[in-house]
């Protein structure tokens, strides 16, 4: 009798530690079985996820080019997927788990595969104007059509309320302007031309984009005019400052403001669009200024004018 009175304690403890996964514990016995490794999805210099199946519940670890990148935990069935921008041709991926018990899998490498872009492409961007409302509201309007295409609702007025604003007023003096910086915030008055203003740069709209899309904004700006098509033939539209010319503007046109953030170079031909498409001659993109759907104008010229603001572009991933 004494000796079933001791061993019905025993099997509830065990049953309970069964259910809560503390087997281990209450036996004694440490796991040190590694999981398995993982499998990974093939990657190419277009794609946008990594994904495959790794041991139930499991910590998936990935490493780019033998240094840490990122790190999830697979869903109950071992399944993960992790959205990345898209990486260079040659990139290596190591993926590996660690489950509950702190074991670590084997690695699963993975080497970045060329795949070239399409020859054309003109993604289907539905078109916003800026007018009336906002007629210097190029940049929140070009956003606000790159996110909707993305799947995520954006109204431009709510950006155009939303981005960060440089209170600088404009002044002359000896000769000097004196006014904001646009990559600090959009400078001037938005609404309408009959108070100064001008627009705003790349880095408050990543910032704005970034609450809309925590974690899969990806700031392009300086990076060559074929990464940039990369994104568009991968089916991801671009946001980017041009010159209302969409070409090159003489110097004559430029001036220098004097700002609380440093001296900046502008001019008033500046704008914003959307990157839709291409051809080998022309770049097609989305005017908020005239509501022009796949406007075109040749590449080199677009280039041209789009180096001069200092290649800015935003995509996502």
């Amino acid at each position: 009798m004494k000796r079933i009175k001791w061993m019905v304690p025993l099997l509830s403890l065990l049953l309970f530690a069964a259910n809560t996964g503390k087997a281990e514990a209450a036996t004694g016995v440490i796991d040190k079985t590694p999981p398995k490794m993982p499998t990974v999805n093939n990657l190419t210099n277009k794609s946008f996820t990594i994904s495959g199946k790794a041991e139930a519940n499991a910590i998936v670890y990935v490493n780019r080019n033998s240094k840490y990148y990122l790190k999830k935990a697979a869903d109950k069935n071992g399944n993960y997927s992790f959205p990345i921008p898209q990486q260079k041709k040659q990139t290596v991926i190591e993926v590996y788990a660690v489950d509950q018990a702190k074991n670590k899998s084997l690695a699963r490498k993975v080497i970045v595969k060329s795949q070239p872009k399409l020859k054309k492409q003109k993604l289907n961007v539905s078109v916003i104007r800026q007018m009336p409302e906002l007629p210097r509201g190029c940049e929140v309007t070009s956003l606000a059509m790159m996110l909707n295409y993305s799947g995520t609702k954006a109204n431009k007025m709510t950006l155009a309320k939303q981005v960060k604003k440089d209170p600088a007023v404009m002044q002359r003096k000896n000769g000097k302007i004196y006014f904001g910086h646009p990559n600090y915030g959009f400078v001037g008055n938005m609404y309408t031309f009959n108070k100064p203003g001008l627009g705003v740069f790349n880095k408050p709209i990543e910032a704005l984009a970034e609450r809309y899309k925590p974690n899969r904004i990806k700031n392009l700006t300086g990076k060559p005019f074929e990464t940039i098509l990369s994104y568009v033939s991968a089916g991801h539209p671009v946001w980017i400052i041009n010159t209302s010319w969409f070409s090159r503007v003489p110097n004559s046109y430029w001036q220098t403001w004097y700002t609380s953030h440093g001296t900046v170079r502008i001019t008033y031909k500046e704008h914003s669009v959307v990157i839709t498409g291409y051809d080998s001659k022309y770049v097609y993109f989305n005017d908020p200024l005239d509501g022009t759907k796949n406007k075109k104008r040749p590449i080199k010229t677009f280039v041209e004018g789009w180096k001069q603001f200092g290649s800015q572009a935003i995509s996502y991933y």
